[in-house]
């Protein structure tokens, strides 16, 4: 009885909107017993994984921190031009809903596990979990957009009972958000729309948390399929996943897909720590600020700025691209809704209506564009700022070298 007022409890709370994103100094989020999470009762039925696996595969990858109230959290590194968690990869419809198929390197695990938070200092961080999941997301869409923005830490599933019915205070900046007709596309960081957008897109889109448990799976049921061939125009493959017995990157063979996903115990073990970690203020101090570009190979420093300079190009052609159609599709609409009025003075209501509407519109496309020049502003000297220290180093170093040369 007493469990069953707990989970009626947790509904309502999450109903509410009380499990929400915080970012800034103080994160904010709901607290847990520490230690990684438990978020379900069920996981994929292969091998026998304790904490430490995770502790040392993702250990090359990026930077073990300890965390309160999470305990050991792990953020990644050489993650491009502004990274986001469900960024770098691309969509497929399996037997268990839509299922994220990451192109990093290390994804098979922090994409299907866990959840995602932030930090202002040193950026995303991953929480780890217990259950496998196609994707830990929630969703938004709309006939012209489709987004998604990964769940935080404290947002918990249950077997048997979900939380499908609740919605999260995610922070604007951290949606995807793709036009609708690129949903399927591979290569989804070429058509994502930068983040100044959000504001304005998710007035256009209606919120769905549709993850459920069904034939003993977790189940990410996100937009419908019928609705992707309308929006997209094409046919959706439809997958089965099976189980491979290593971290590598999702494999499609047929119908197939093979997918790495372990049941890692549920037991705890309080001993197991990863071999290296931070505490919080040694992250922030050393991690920080937050990488504005990393790049993932050794990138010659004078080639760092272009490749910046060439993503925010496609940003800024993205921005005013879908900003035009907006436009195009409110004078579309005011026509038809003319066309079918002979009344003089209905049809100059919905005239008003339109040039009111038309001059918000652009007003607040004006603010998205100002905000995006600046940020890129920002960026790129930071980027210019963050080439000096390279060059000053390697200066240093040849330097030192020299000098004992000459001892």
């Amino acid at each position: 009885m007493k469990k069953y007022l707990w989970n009626f409890t947790l509904s309502i709370l999450l109903a509410m909107g009380c499990v929400r994103y915080t970012s800034g100094q103080e994160l904010g989020y709901p607290p847990n017993t520490g230690g990684p999470q438990e978020y379900g009762q069920y996981g994929a039925n292969m091998g026998d994984m304790d904490f430490n696996y995770m502790y040392n595969y993702l250990a090359p990858y990026g930077n073990w921190i300890h965390l309160e109230p999470y305990g050991y959290v792990w953020t990644p590194r050489n993650m491009g031009y502004r990274w986001r968690p469900y960024s770098d990869g691309h969509w497929v419809s399996t037997d268990d809903g839509w299922t994220w198929i990451a192109q990093e390197e290390w994804g098979a695990i922090p994409f299907h596990y866990g959840r995602w938070g932030y930090d202002n200092y040193f950026g995303w961080f991953w929480v780890p979990g217990t259950d496998w999941g196609p994707a830990w997301v929630s969703w938004r869409w709309s006939s012209r957009y489709v987004g998604w923005a990964p769940l935080p830490p404290g947002a918990e599933f249950r077997a048997g009972f979900g939380f499908s019915s609740f919605s999260f205070k995610t922070p604007n900046r951290f949606w995807i958000f793709l036009q609708a007709p690129h949903f399927l596309d591979r290569n989804i960081h070429r058509c994502t729309l930068p983040h100044e957008r959000n504001v304005t897109i998710i007035n256009y889109t209606s919120l769905h948390n549709n993850i459920y448990f069904r034939n003993n799976r977790i189940v990410n049921e996100g937009i419908g399929i019928d609705r992707v061939r309308r929006d997209t125009g094409r046919k959706v493959p439809h997958y089965t996943i099976r189980d491979v017995r290593e971290p590598k990157q999702a494999r499609v063979a047929g119908n197939d897909i093979h997918i790495y996903r372990p049941t890692f115990r549920k037991d705890k073990d309080v001993a197991a720590k990863p071999k290296a970690f931070m505490n919080k203020n040694e992250a922030r101090r050393d991690l920080a600020p937050v990488k504005i570009f990393e790049p993932r190979l050794q990138t010659p420093v004078k080639a760092q700025e272009a490749a910046v300079r060439k993503h925010q190009a496609q940003e800024k052609a993205l921005l005013e691209k879908t900003q035009s159609q907006e436009l195009k599709n409110i004078q579309a609409k005011r026509a038809r809704e003319l066309a079918q009025i002979r009344d003089r003075a209905e049809k100059a209501k919905i005239a008003q209506d339109q040039q009111n509407q038309m001059a918000k519109l652009q007003k607040q496309h004006q603010a998205e564009k100002q905000q995006l020049i600046k940020r890129n502003t920002q960026d790129i000297e930071r980027v210019k700022q963050v080439a000096r220290q390279a060059m000053q180093e390697k200066q240093k170093k040849q330097d030192q070298q020299q000098f004992k040369k000459k001892k």
